[in-house]
């Protein structure tokens, strides 16, 4: 039967309750060019299911996926190969839930996997404690921030250049609902990131500093100076790490300095998946900073017979009990893609993380120095570790569309991530992973070395 709850009277009768002149209304804070009008992705509103399955499948013919193509996409989304043992692993039924679990009687498989995540993370990032996951990479950020206005009650953050603009964005957005105050700036077309510039952006006004490491050019950022330099002024360095595989072969942020250390983990057991659901990494080095952490944490206890066991801990901070003064309104964690991303990193172990990251490194210098020899090429990194920036002389945009015609995705635009900053236009991010082969990289040399003539 059908499902149609309201009449119109009924939906009359409640936008008028609420003082909304019509459905419309509703959506004033979506910009109006992000709005959907008309039948979606060209469909008419009434059709037969079979009818939608021909036209579904016929838009997704014009995609090109990752595997068919000669593929160095990143900026802060990865494709790494997830073995398949992950996804027998994960949808075991002592562990398969997408949610925190409340009642542990009934699931010690799934606190565990937790409790595991978290240990791993903070061993990852050099931090105490890590909690049981968020939504993904940017809320994290965002959560990051709010925390450190908290603990040092203040409600600016100095942003680094080199943060993902979308990270920022999302933060700006929150930000604009709490009173606090991004102060973020454009990244700078140099070989490393000017350290110098911002610290002298640090105030006695300033919260926290976010750098994310390594940034959204792939440069590495000196963590330590700049973390001696926020806690000179009595403010705390936030580190944003948007590719986990990264830390195999760079020194952790926490070790560097860093008072919170978040990101993204999807580069680890999850996948691109069209962009999304991923997952927020999120650790603290100072312990005592732990009570005012957002999202869950896990525990480990005895129960009444004097055996290990899983719980939650902690978790009365959240938004449907403390309200007004929980730390954040995340309502669950990401708990499968935190399972995945558990699962592979134990497979991989320590030394295979090693050797993971050193084969991104080694490959990622191969494409570097090919693409260098291509004229009108300029890589702009010193230092990277499986990601970096090129410069074409030319708007990298229009190369990016006509490689893809060839088969090739060549990474991500600057002008895609910053529209309208012309002066960033001819970037192009390169990113090389263990799932690219060196005919791929000789691929895009000839293609762009062809286009760029």
């Amino acid at each position: 039967m059908r499902y149609l709850p309201l009449t119109p009277d009924d939906r009359s009768a409640m936008l008028a309750t609420i003082g909304a002149a019509d459905i419309d209304a509703l959506f004033a804070d979506v910009p109006a060019e992000a709005r959907l009008t008309g039948p979606i992705a060209g469909l008419p509103l009434h059709q037969s299911e079979m009818a939608v399955e021909r036209h579904m499948r016929a838009l997704s013919k014009k995609n090109l996926s990752a595997a068919d193509a000669a593929f160095f996409c990143g900026a802060g989304a990865y494709r790494h190969h997830i073995p398949a043992s992950v996804d027998h692993i994960i949808q075991r039924g002592e562990f398969l839930t997408a949610y925190t679990p409340y009642q542990p009687e009934i699931a010690q498989g799934t606190l565990q996997m937790l409790f595991e995540f978290q240990s791993q993370v903070a061993r990852l990032y050099g931090c105490a404690v890590a909690n049981a996951s968020m939504y993904d990479g940017s809320t994290a950020c965002w959560e990051a921030i709010a925390m450190a206005g908290r603990i040092t009650r203040r409600k600016r953050a100095v942003v680094s250049g080199g943060l993902h603009p979308h990270y920022v964005e999302t933060s700006k957005t929150m930000a604009k609902f709490m009173g606090d105050e991004i102060a973020d700036a454009l990244p700078t077309l140099s070989g490393t990131p000017d350290n110098a510039a911002l610290v002298a952006r640090i105030d006695h006004q300033t919260s926290c500093v976010v750098v994310q490491y390594p940034d959204i050019l792939g440069r590495i950022p000196d963590l330590a100076e700049i973390a001696e330099a926020a806690h000179a002024k009595g403010a705390l360095l936030i580190a944003v790490n948007t590719e986990p595989v990264a830390l195999g072969a760079i020194e952790s942020p926490g070790e560097l300095g860093a008072d919170i250390v978040v990101g993204e983990g999807q580069a680890l057991g999850v996948g691109l998946q069209f962009g999304g659901p991923y997952l927020g990494l999120f650790a603290v080095r100072d312990p005592r900073h732990v009570r005012q952490m957002p999202g869950r944490l896990c525990g480990e206890t005895v129960d009444a017979d004097g055996k290990r066991g899983f719980v939650l801990t902690l978790s009365t901070r959240e938004q449907h009990i403390r309200r007004e003064k929980a730390t954040s309104n995340i309502c669950t964690n990401s708990g499968l893609c935190a399972l995945a991303f558990s699962v592979h990193l134990t497979l991989l172990g320590e030394k295979g993380l090693r050797r993971l990251a050193a084969e991104n490194h080694r490959l990622a210098c191969l494409a570097a120095d090919r693409l260098a020899e291509v004229p009108g090429v300029r890589v702009l990194n010193d230092i990277f570790f499986n990601e970096f920036t090129v410069l074409l002389g030319q708007d990298a945009r229009e190369a990016v569309r006509t490689l893809t015609d060839k088969k090739v995705l060549a990474g991500v635009s600057l002008g895609r991530l910053y529209p309208a900053h012309g002066a960033l236009h001819e970037g192009l991010v390169v990113a090389v992973t263990e799932t690219t082969s060196e005919n791929d990289i000789e691929t895009l040399a000839s293609a762009l070395e062809e286009v760029l003539a």
